[in-house]
């Protein structure tokens, strides 16, 4: 991959809309249009998804840059068996993957979207979506919002994997059922029954954080979290 992609490369190729099969096609031909077109299109959620499912998130814009080589270089081998934004998610959760794992080996000291959760003063409902957006707003609310959305973050940091990588692709990025399916390589059921436990240890972390008037949690700690997925978590086959 040519690392000479400039900005304006970059704010070019967004003027264009590609229909994927030529887009794939003009990939596979070295085409540098298309590929800025594809950083601009894909670079924030595929930083945004590794961001919360890495242990350490200043590794995740390193892990992006990785994740576009990859695109790059493996190009070649996509053959339409899932679409194009499938793949690439794959290939982000994979280099995820293998980064929690090197963290492992080198530190050793896996709700809808629309749920309303209590957070904060314990009393006002919000919704996840809400505390993870940056809409135009007062000084006050704005601020109120950040300290809502740190705390939304940090509790998704102790969620364990893979209940949090379904979180984030279904609740956060909004892929279908069946598309979390597709990028993580199981089964339908298996995305529901994540997503309910999922859900559940969120939702538990963060009513134990306000109750705790605020008290931070250390991401990848996973304490509270263990006993929060412990075996007794009755599992329902059904995510709403």
């Amino acid at each position: 991959m040519q690392a000479d992609l400039t900005m304006g490369n970059l704010a070019s190729a967004v003027a264009f809309q590609w229909d994927e099969a030529a887009l794939v096609e003009e990939l596979r031909a070295g085409s540098e249009e298309a590929f800025a077109w594809l950083i601009a299109r894909y670079h924030q959620p595929i930083y945004s998804l590794l961001a919360r499912t890495v242990r350490n998130r200043d590794d995740a814009a390193d892990l992006a840059q990785e994740v576009f080589v990859k695109v790059y270089r493996g190009i070649g081998g996509f053959h339409g068996e899932s679409a194009l934004r499938t793949w690439i998610y794959r290939i982000a959760l994979r280099e995820a993957s293998n980064q929690r794992r090197w963290w492992a080996r080198h530190q050793r000291q896996e709700i809808p979207i629309d749920q309303e959760m209590t957070v904060a003063d314990g009393r006002t409902p919000v919704q996840l979506k809400d505390m993870l957006v940056d809409p135009s707003e007062s000084p006050y609310d704005f601020a109120v919002r950040e300290e809502n959305r740190a705390r939304v973050e940090r509790a998704l940091h102790e969620v364990p994997e893979p209940y949090r990588t379904t979180l984030v692709l279904r609740d956060i990025e909004g892929f279908a059922y069946e598309e979390v399916a597709a990028i993580e390589g199981v089964n339908l059921g298996t995305v529901k029954s994540r997503l309910v436990r999922g859900r559940a240890c969120l939702k538990a972390l963060l009513a134990t954080a306000s109750a705790h008037h605020g008290e931070s949690a250390v991401p990848g700690t996973g304490s509270r979290a263990t006993a929060l997925m412990g075996e007794e978590m009755p599992l329902v086959k059904e995510a709403r």
